[in-house]
C-alpha cells in the first residue's frame, strides 16, 4: 500500500486549473487501486497537503502516467507558488474506528 502526498502554496486559480483539477480528480477515483484521499490546510503556514491512498505502486503509477496529471506538472507554475510531491510505502495504519479514514476497513502491517 502507498501514499501520494503534494503539499502546495496555492496561488491564483482560474477556469482551467478548476477543469484540469477535477478532470484529474474523477480520473484518480476511477483507477482500480484507489482507496481514497484526505485534505489538510496549515493555517500557520498556509500551506495545503492533499493524501492519496493507493493500494499498489501500479495504481499509483497509472496516475502519474496520465496526460491530464502530466499537462498539471507541466502548468503547476502558472497556479501554485511551490509544490512538494512524497510518496511513501504504508507499512502500519491502525485506529480505533472513531473517525472516518480511508484505510480504517484495510488491515496493514
Amino acid at each position: 500500500m502507498f501514499t501520494s502526498t503534494f503539499t502546495f502554496a496555492a496561488g491564483d486559480y482560474d477556469d482551467e486549473f478548476h477543469a484540469l483539477d477535477a478532470r484529474i480528480a474523477e480520473m484518480a477515483r476511477a483507477i482500480p487501486g484507489y482507496l481514497g484521499e484526505e485534505s489538510w490546510e496549515n493555517q500557520a503556514t498556509g500551506l495545503i497537503s492533499n493524501v492519496y491512498y493507493w493500494d499498489s505502486m501500479e495504481a499509483l503509477q497509472q496516475l502519474m502516467g496520465h496526460p491530464a496529471h502530466r499537462e498539471a506538472k507541466q502548468r503547476q507554475a502558472r497556479w501554485l507558488k511551490g509544490y512538494q510531491v512524497v510518496i511513501a510505502e504504508v507499512t502500519r495504519s491502525y485506529g480505533d474506528g472513531g473517525i472516518p479514514h480511508p484505510l480504517k476497513d484495510v488491515r496493514v502491517d
